[in-house]
């Protein structure tokens, strides 16, 4: 149980309202509003008032976040003088901000995802006898919008990035994370877990169940029904990678803050390491794109080159990754 949850626990024991706890420590309601939601953190004066108000000792409401502080808060051998502080304001400021943003950052990417749709769309189009349409304008108008989309999408992953630029260096430099921070980000996750769950469940769902219409399709014979049924896999896809990717950015900032997973200490210097590597591999691969797409001319097919890409960029990058840590 951390700070929070101990305040309204011993409050409500009292029979207290926030604004009698207020006066009686010579606060706002406000003050203590912040402090039950996890928002901010008594100074030591006010944790030793309460205490005496409580009739308990500050070592109870101080235990469970000493007991429970993360390798940032205890563990000072694994970083440098020079890593960053991260406040209370600071935290709840990543935070909130990139969970004003993740919807943001999903739907550009699901831009991206439904690009192609919109161009294989226009390829069956062009295979039906009652379009008066040729080849040349269906593949013109296709590959306008798919580009006005990607643009679209890429422009919303810009403009999310830029915003969140001044917290970057909370996923990519070593941080401490002052008294009572780990504990509010610990709080915020495990509430947000439940969500995390039912969106990467419902994601998999959706990016399994968008091959059906393909597989039905195909048996049938019909190319026409098959492209069209290749586009609404791709839109069935993108929806499912828009709620990865949300559901996905969110968890990050808890894992980020706490330094988890991905976001070590450890994983952070091999992260330093591979800098080069990620513009490297995906300039490599859209010169690939645009080279077989130009040179064959069958933009409705060569999109699968993009789903090859993402699967290879895990193995290869894990390859490396390992290879940097062994050294």
């Amino acid at each position: 149980m951390i700070m929070a949850d101990k305040i309204i626990k011993l409050r409500k024991q009292n029979g207290w309202s926030q604004e009698e706890l207020a006066d009686r420590l010579g606060v706002s309601r406000q003050a203590v509003s912040k402090w039950e939601g996890g928002n901010a953190i008594p100074d030591l004066e006010k944790i030793v008032n309460m205490s005496a108000l409580f009739g308990v000792s500050t070592d109870y409401l101080l235990k469970d976040e000493i007991e429970t502080a993360s390798p940032s808060e205890t563990d000072d051998s694994k970083y440098e003088d020079s890593d960053r502080h991260v406040s209370v304001e600071e935290a709840n400021g990543f935070m909130d901000m990139t969970e004003s943003l993740s919807r943001k950052m999903a739907i550009g990417v699901q831009m991206c995802v439904l690009g192609p749709a919109f161009l294989v769309f226009m390829a069956a189009v062009t295979e039906m006898k009652t379009a008066h349409i040729s080849d040349e304008t269906a593949m013109g108008i296709g590959m306008s919008v798919l580009l006005i989309i990607v643009a679209g999408g890429v422009g919303l992953l810009i403009s999310a990035g830029l915003k969140l630029k001044r917290y970057e260096y909370i996923k990519t430099d070593g941080i401490k994370l002052e008294y009572g921070v780990a504990g509010i980000v610990k709080k915020k996750k495990e509430e947000f877990e439940k969500s995390y769950h039912n969106g990467v469940v419902i994601g998999v769902i959706l990016c399994i169940a968008s091959v059906i219409p393909l597989m039905i399709s195909s048996m049938s014979g019909n190319d026409i029904l098959t492209v069209a049924c290749t586009s609404i896999l791709l839109i069935m896809v993108s929806f499912g990678v828009h709620i990865f990717v949300r559901v996905g950015t969110i968890e990050n900032t808890y894992k980020a803050l706490l330094q988890e997973e991905d976001f070590s200490y450890e994983s952070k210097i091999v992260e330093k390491k591979l800098d080069l590597f990620y513009p490297v591999y995906w300039c490599a691969w859209t010169a690939l794109y645009l080279g077989v797409s130009f040179w064959f001319n069958n933009w409705d097919r060569s999109w699968i080159i993009w789903p090859v890409a993402g699967v290879l960029f895990v193995v290869v990058r894990g390859i490396l990754a390992s290879r940097v840590k062994t050294k």
